[in-house]
């Protein structure tokens, strides 16, 4: 027997906020699970029950530091370009933090965890 991944979860100010413009990345289903104030918590997830899903949950303290875990995102078509311009467009932003000669790009959320845009090999401006 092996553990299965449920979630991935992202500690953030704004849950709702983080989960909206995960859901217009993935094209997931965002879904209220707590709607305490202070508290609220959302789960973006594919259609039906499956796992796993990116979890946001509300946190009084703000990030610090990199990320030690990130998405890795394929863009639709094999199009970095088209992907590269509908993320901005949702509020990603491209970090400052290019290492040269590699075959991904690498972004921010809104609340700036990191993330990266595989180029298989296309260039991405």
């Amino acid at each position: 027997m092996h553990a299965s991944i449920l979630n991935i979860t992202f500690d953030c100010a704004d849950a709702r906020a983080q989960a909206l413009f995960w859901a217009a990345v993935t094209g997931w289903t965002a879904e209220e699970r707590d709607a305490t104030p202070g508290h609220a918590e959302y789960a973006v997830g594919p259609p039906g029950e499956s796992t796993p899903r990116l979890y946001f949950t509300t946190v009084p303290e703000p990030k610090t530091a990199k990320n030690r875990v990130h998405l890795d995102l394929i863009p639709p078509g094999g199009d970095p370009a088209a992907e590269l311009a509908r993320l901005l467009g949702l509020g990603a932003t491209v970090t400052s933090s290019q290492p040269p000669g590699v075959s991904w790009l690498i972004l921010a959320d809104p609340e700036g965890n990191e993330f990266c845009l595989e180029r298989a090999g296309a260039a991405i401006s």
